[in-house]
């Protein structure tokens, strides 16, 4: 464990403990309730959401595939281990992990690690701006006549925002990379060299992922994927809720509706820590069903726990046995990459 690694692990705990004391006399939970509310799930919607979420993995390997076919051509089905390995040992070990899959594409492709790493930047780039697209679209048209609905509307128009910005970032550094970079560098440096240093890497980075999309007809496959991934994503979230079939509020929830539980969702994984993390994760998604849908909340905390399983567990089943096929220790694999990436950084 690093040593960035046992402070983060120590202020978790530590936050983890005070919330539960302060929280332990306010919050009124029936356990039994929780447990019949997870004996009671659909099976067939739980499976449904699961089979989404496994096409989505492919739908990433594809994606970058296209990212690297410039340098060199790349078979998805190659890259697919990568993809369930990578994202088993976040699941496991937390964000800490996460250049897990372009360390071990690089090392499976034959590629710098640098290079890899500036196309997992723009994956995220490519993700934060689908993701950003579909919840805007998806929540400005929200039906009048539902609760919260003008959260909705101005959640849709934050979003919509934030698409656009993207659009306009992503074609600034595409032609203005380097002068961007040098601009960050100066204004961030000012309070960190560090900081400044490493955002000007990663602006770098992104403009080397943009620049790697040598043509209109790559953009254009990278943004159906992107999208489809997404509204995937969300329908894995619906299929999720929909599988607690005796809770009106959950099983009746639309896809336009899903859109502010998966920004919670996504919000409450970006400093994922391991296996604490998915207890800050269950907690944040059923606040967010109990507060925009009304759901009770041990039947919006089952589903918390079942949107965890169905959106990020799953895969630990497929990561391990790849892991063995490929003869990759989890662990190791996690440690080098981190180190690995610090280098590059």
């Amino acid at each position: 464990m690093t040593k960035r690694s046992a402070v983060l692990w120590s202020v978790a705990v530590v936050a983890l403990v005070v919330l539960v004391f302060v929280f332990r006399s306010r919050v009124q939970f029936d356990w039994g309730t929780f447990w019949q509310q997870l004996r009671l799930v659909s099976v067939g919607h739980i499976v449904a959401g699961i089979v989404l979420i496994y096409v989505t993995y492919f739908l990433r390997a594809l994606r970058w595939s296209v990212f690297v076919s410039p340098t060199k051509k790349v078979s998805p089905t190659s890259l697919l281990g990568s993809q369930f390995i990578g994202f088993t040992a976040v699941a496991l070990f937390g964000r800490l992990a996460d250049l897990t899959r372009p360390f071990l594409v690089a090392r499976r492709i034959s590629l710098p690690l640098s290079s890899q790493i500036a196309v997992y930047t723009i994956e995220r780039m490519f993700d934060l701006g689908a993701a950003a697209l579909i919840f805007s679209s998806a929540l400005a048209f929200t039906p009048k006549g539902l609760p919260h609905h003008e959260v909705f509307v101005k959640a849709g128009v934050v979003s919509m925002g934030l698409t656009l910005a993207i659009a306009i970032f992503a074609g600034v550094v595409r032609t203005a990379g380097g002068t961007v970079a040098s601009f960050a560098r100066g204004t961030v440096g000012l309070v960190s060299k560090a900081a400044g240093e490493s955002l000007a890497t990663k602006i770098i980075g992104f403009r080397d992922g943009l620049n790697a999309l040598s043509s209109v007809r790559d953009f254009g496959v990278v943004v159906a994927i992107s999208l489809t991934m997404w509204v995937m994503i969300g329908f894995a979230y619906m299929q999720t809720a929909h599988a607690f079939v005796h809770t009106p509020e959950l099983a009746g929830v639309t896809f336009s509706r899903t859109m502010l539980l998966m920004a919670a969702s996504i919000g409450g994984s970006l400093l994922q820590l391991p296996i604490i993390g998915w207890f800050t994760q269950i907690a944040i998604t059923a606040a967010a069903m109990h507060t925009f849908y009304g759901a009770p909340i041990e039947a919006a905390t089952a589903c918390g726990a079942m949107l965890l399983v169905v959106t990020f567990i799953c895969i630990i089943p497929a990561g391990l046995v790849y892991s063995r096929v490929e003869h990759v220790s989890l662990k190791k694999v996690a440690e080098e990459s981190e180190a690995a990436g610090a280098a590059e950084l």
